[in-house]
């Protein structure tokens, strides 16, 4: 009988013990930080500031999206081959559709070797009103003649569903500051009868616009 008793007191205990046990809180261990690594912030695109006879034009350049046709023009930039070179052309379809166009006209003291052609079916890029585009003959003859759209110019953009040179214009920018000189430019008076090189007949400013510097704008500016 005492045996008996002890085992049942015994067996209350272990009861209570695992009873206790169950309602007791466990600790929960504390979450444990984990530190994302920050994310650096994408350097700024490059800017270019065109100080013109008839106003200043800044131009953001695509390098990550066009880095050759943007790296061409940064190099006539960088080594001041734009320095008094003209706004020649005026294409004007309608009132606000159409391009200027600027550069070296194949003056061997400033003209630079041919770039590679990057259509927009590569970069990703489009021909808004404000983008600037490397000029072109036959695809990767563009050199250092460029346009800039008025309006909307998607039939600059490459198109493959049409027959023959269907790239179209390689775009590498866009204008950010100065669209006003633009316009102002493309709506100055064209001369009926002038050509360049024989060509660009109705096209030609009667007083073409000097470009007085080309320089990169400083990061922040």
């Amino acid at each position: 009988m005492m045996a008996m008793r002890r085992l049942m007191v015994l067996g209350l205990g272990l009861m209570a013990a695992s009873a206790t046990a169950q309602t007791t809180p466990v600790a929960t261990p504390s979450p444990v930080a984990v530190s994302t690594p920050a994310v650096p912030a994408a350097a700024p695109l490059p800017r270019v500031a065109i100080v013109t006879a008839a106003g200043r034009i800044v131009i953001e350049l695509e390098t990550q999206k066009a880095p050759a046709t943007a790296a061409n023009f940064l190099r006539y930039v960088d080594q001041r081959r734009l320095d008094g070179v003209s706004f020649y052309r005026d294409v004007k379809v309608a009132e606000r559709f159409g391009f200027v166009q600027f550069g070296v006209m194949g003056d061997p003291k400033r003209i630079l070797p041919p770039v590679k052609h990057e259509p927009t079916t590569l970069t990703g890029l489009k021909h808004f009103e404000g983008t600037i585009s490397l000029a072109r003959l036959a695809p990767g003859t563009g050199r250092g003649d460029f346009t800039i759209s008025v309006g909307d110019q998607f039939g600059l953009d490459a198109n493959p569903t049409q027959p023959g040179d269907n790239l179209g214009y390689a775009t590498f920018g866009r204008v950010v500051e100065g669209m006003d000189v633009i316009l102002a430019i493309f709506n100055a008076p064209v001369s009926p009868t002038a050509t360049l090189l024989g060509t660009f007949k109705g096209e030609v400013p009667v007083a073409p616009v000097k470009v007085l510097t080309a320089r990169r704008v400083p990061s922040g500016k």
